[in-house]
């Protein structure tokens, strides 16, 4: 069982993690537009583009598993919510362990924000939070990755702990300027 209160630091939090619940259907499912609208990838989002209906993207394993098929590796998703009014402002999964293809391009951890919440440091702390509960999984460190030409995320990323460890060329088209860079953050 995982602890969510693991997930509270010394600095006052702004977000909370949360599992996704019938609570927040409608959000998630205006997230998805709002994603679509802004022409945005859904990195972490277990598939929320794929999908029509809440109760359809909740089903994580039975769908992933479908679409992935021997790809397929467990995660944990969860929504980031603000606490002051209750709004989803993210998104974001703990995929485990690592398929070749995670380890070379996806790694760990996917997230993506609401285009209307961005800049605003919800990244940051949303991969602050999450931290602790790989680690109750019994990570030793996180293998993240971004575009090359992705500084929001590049900055989330080392301002977590985040090392380079190296770049890739994306010849799976994952990005959008043909190069991806791997950080690991260790716990």
């Amino acid at each position: 069982m995982i602890n969510m209160n693991s997930c509270n630091t010394n600095s006052p939090a702004i977000l909370k993690l949360i599992r996704p619940t019938d609570e927040y259907a409608e959000q998630v499912m205006q997230y998805k537009e709002d994603m679509l609208a802004s022409n945005d990838s859904f990195d972490g989002c277990a598939g929320l583009e794929d999908v029509a209906t809440f109760s359809e993207w909740i089903n994580f394993e039975e769908r992933l598993k479908q679409k992935y098929g021997e790809g397929y590796v467990p995660s944990e998703v969860f929504l980031a919510v603000r606490k002051e009014d209750n709004k989803v402002v993210g998104i974001i999964d703990y995929r485990h362990p690592l398929t070749s293809f995670l380890m070379q391009y996806g790694g760990n951890i996917g997230y993506s924000i609401l285009p209307s919440e961005r800049r605003k440091g919800y990244a940051g702390e949303m991969l602050r939070l999450l931290l602790p509960i790989c680690r109750e999984f019994g990570e030793k460190r996180v293998l993240l990755t971004c575009d090359q030409d992705n500084e929001a995320s590049r900055k989330t990323i080392i301002n977590n702990g985040g090392i380079l460890e190296n770049e890739v060329i994306d010849d799976v088209g994952l990005g959008k300027c043909g190069i991806i860079q791997r950080y690991w953050i260790n716990l």
